[in-house]
């Protein structure tokens, strides 16, 4: 078989992922409470973040993605925070703040006319920065946006918060590779601290296992946290739904606790 149609038998017949390897994604991604309270920036619904109280000395957010609202931007330009905001789609902010710098560029792996990496877009706006947050809703560019970043360039952010698109794929090989390099990658150096589900899409059964295909998860650079204590439930009292007339969606207790 040549190259080409066995790439393309890969797509057209997808190898499953076993569940002993979606067992070990679900544990690995177990949010822990490493003594450090969450606290909701933004608004009630979508745009609203729960991220760790940790924010003192915090100067500088980066959030590509650029919607309708900028509750979680002007919540932390309240305190002070400049916030840098990136999306090729839009004209603008949505929303005018002194404290809002807008670039009009995707957020990717390459730099050119249209696309800026994570690491060029600090060093324009931020080259001295350190301790800052990035709140990434780039829907499913996130993960060439991760591969591309080196270690030192993520370990500038102390909070990370990500809305991941497509986690639905790990129930296959090429998707749960994928998924699997990115997290791994990421929990070298941060804490995951909280997850929850946006219950724009219904959750998939995958072995067993439900799994919503778009999280918010917030991550806490490890130096930054004490003892890690497994979270015992799950949603937090600060969750609220992303869309209001759509049935939330509950994480299987497998998601925090270890139960299935």
């Amino acid at each position: 078989m040549g190259l080409r149609k066995f790439v393309r038998s890969l797509f057209a017949r997808p190898h499953r992922t076993k569940a002993s390897a979606i067992a070990e994604f679900v544990k690995a991604v177990r949010p822990v409470d490493v003594g450090l309270p969450l606290v909701r920036i933004g608004g009630e619904g979508d745009g609203g973040y729960l991220v760790p109280d940790d924010l003192g000395g915090v100067r500088s957010c980066f959030s590509p993605g650029v919607s309708n609202v900028a509750d979680f931007e002007a919540a932390l330009a309240a305190r002070g925070v400049r916030c840098f905001l990136a999306d090729a789609s839009v004209s603008g902010a949505p929303v005018q703040n002194a404290l809002f710098d807008f670039e009009k560029k995707y957020l990717g792996s390459t730099n050119d006319d249209q696309t800026t990496t994570l690491a060029s877009w600090i060093a324009r706006k931020a080259p001295d920065d350190a301790d800052m947050i990035l709140q990434m809703d780039i829907e499913g560019a996130e993960y060439a946006v991760i591969l591309e970043s080196s270690p030192e360039t993520l370990r500038r952010f102390r909070i990370l918060v990500v809305e991941f698109h497509d986690l639905h794929r790990i129930g296959d090989k090429l998707g749960h590779q994928l998924i699997k390099l990115c997290f791994e990658k990421l929990l070298a150096d941060f804490d995951v601290v909280h997850i929850h589900p946006n219950n724009c899409e219904r959750a998939v059964r995958l072995h067993g296992f439900e799994v919503p295909p778009v999280m918010e998860i917030t991550f806490i650079r490890k130096d930054r946290g004490g003892a890690r204590a497994p979270i015992k439930a799950l949603p937090h009292a600060l969750d609220r739904k992303n869309i209001a007339r759509k049935a939330d969606i509950r994480l299987q207790p497998s998601w925090y606790e270890g139960k299935r």
